[in-house]
Order: C-alpha cells, then structure tokens, then sequence
C-alpha cells in the first residue's frame, strides 16, 4: 500500500509540473501566431488549428512536460495495479494542487481564497480516501469488458475531436474534461490489460485493452493540450480531475472488486465526493489568466486565446 501511494503522488507531481510547463509552451505558441499575425491559428469556430496545436508541442517547455507525462504514465500505471482505482485515480489527480502552486510561480496567476480552500479540500480528501482505502481487487473482467473500452476509446477519439473544432473557444472546460476520460480509460485498461503478469508478449498484443491505451492517451494529450492554450490551466486541469477520477473509481467498485476497510466505507465515499467536489470548486473560482500578446498589425485577426471564466 506505502509502495502504491508513493508511486501515485510521484505520478500526480510529474502530471502536475508537465501540465505548468505545457501551458508555458501553449501561450508562448499562441504569443508567436499572434504577433505573426497568422492566419491558420484558429478554426472557423475560434478554436486552434490543429497545425497551431502541433507548433504548441514542439516548444521546449512543452516537450520536457510531455516527457513528464509519460514519466507520470508509467507512475500512474504501476500505482493503478497496486491500489484500487478510487484511490490511485484521485491521489494521481491532485495533480492539480502541484499545477496550482507552480502556476503562481511560471505563470504568474494569483490563487483566490476560495481556490486556496478548494486545495485543502482536496488534499483533506486524500487523506480520508488513504485512511479507508482497502485491497485492489484482481482485475479479472470480461472479454466483452476489453472490448467495450476500446469501443468507447475510439468514440471518445473521434467525438472530442469534433466537438471542440465546433465549439471553438468556448470548449476549454468540455476538452479538459474529456482528456480526463481519456487518462481515466487508461487507468481501468492498465487494470484489466492481459500478458502483463506474468508477461506474455502474444497475450499482450492481443489484447484490445492495450490499444484503447494506446488511444486514450494519445486523445487525451491532444484535448489536454487544446484546453490549455485556449482556457484557464487551473481549470482545465480541474475538469480533467473529474473525468479521470469518477468513472474510473465507479468501474474499480463495481465490476473490478475495490474495496475499503472494514467499517469505512463512508470514509471512502466522503474522500472521493470531497476530492471531486474540491476540484470542481478550483474550476469555479479560478482566476482568469492573462495572457500578453504583442498587437497584431492593423487589420490582422486577431488570434489571441480568450482567457474564460471557468464555471
């Protein structure tokens, strides 16, 4: 248990700082466009392009957060076959305390009361949920269960994709979310996935669990990356929290056998509805972040991101 909690807050701070220096690289992409005065930065909807996404990836802050991020990946699976979902998801997802901190430095955003409240909450939950955490359950699942996560893996892909090129530059919060589900569809397919103890390479390979991971983590990083460049880092990755941390719990309870402590259950279901409720808050009180463009040239467009007001 000690070993999982460790690799699951190592996890949560390499996701945490990755994300801090994907925003530095997404606004540092958004600062060039504009003062290039391009216009391929956005779609029709006020979104980014998909080649403004792709400039975004190849600044080096950006490129050593994506690193982290796959470092964290790695973290994060180990701690997912060692504690049961509920847990590892959410300490995983406090995250979003380490993005918030670091924000304030390399991003130069000021945290509210109310969104300092909202990280104690959190972290309050976290203690409540590895207080009541009890055994991981085996990961045994129905094929059909391996097949059904590749299904929604590829829904997920070709739905999130589409859904924030319509809905432009107000899909900040909708894309955060959805690359929680992605991150979260990895979690419950490292649980199930075959071959893997003890490691059997054909087993592997055949397994569709392996590529809705393959999926979700490249749909994931794609949405994550898009609510950063054109939403609050705070908030987005608050609504990435949610959707990583609440469907993979439920699945981890209902059909892979987590469970917690004799007699403390209602600490468990208190610590995660906390912990949920906590980064909806950091969502809904985050401060609106600034972003300093040069002027674009008289009778450019103008491409600047729009800072929103999450919540």
């Amino acid at each position: 248990m000690i070993i999982g909690l460790l690799t699951a807050v190592a996890a949560s701070a390499c996701y945490g700082t990755g994300s801090v220096l994907q925003a530095v690289g997404s606004r540092k992409s958004a600062r060039r466009e504009a003062a290039a005065a391009s216009t391929t930065g956005t779609t029709q909807h006020g979104g980014p392009s998909l080649s403004s996404t792709a400039k975004a990836a190849v600044t080096w802050e950006f490129m050593v957060g994506t690193v982290l991020d796959f470092l964290g990946f790695g973290l994060g699976a180990l701690a997912a076959r060692m504690l049961p979902l509920f847990l590892s998801q959410t300490v995983i997802s406090a995250n979003l305390v380490v993005t918030a901190v670091l924000s304030i430095k390399l991003l130069g955003i000021r945290l509210t009361k109310p969104e300092w409240l909202s990280i104690g909450v959190v972290c309050s939950a976290l203690v409540l949920l590895a207080t009541a955490a009890g055994h991981e359950g085996n990961g045994d699942a129905a094929r059909s269960t391996h097949w059904w996560l590749l299904i929604i893996s590829l829904v997920l892909m070709i739905g999130g994709t589409i859904a924030v090129r319509l809905l432009g530059s107000k899909s900040a919060i909708l894309a955060g979310l959805l690359s929680g589900l992605g991150f979260g569809a990895i979690g419950v397919g490292v649980r199930i996935l075959d071959g893997i103890d003890p490691f059997d390479l054909p087993t592997l390979l055949a397994d569709p669990a392996l590529y809705a991971i393959l999926i979700s983590g490249t749909i994931g990083m794609y949405l994550h990356t898009v609510a950063l460049q054109i939403g609050s880092v705070n908030g987005a990755t608050a609504a990435l929290v949610v959707g990583e941390t609440v469907l993979p719990g439920l699945i981890g309870v209902l059909m892979l056998g987590d469970t917690s402590r004799d007699g403390l259950a209602w600490m468990a279901i208190a610590g995660f509805l906390l912990a949920v409720a906590g980064a909806v808050a950091v969502a809904w009180y985050g401060e609106p972040e600034s972003v300093v463009v040069p002027e674009p040239e008289p009778g450019a467009r103008d491409l600047t991101p729009t800072p929103t007001k999450t919540g």
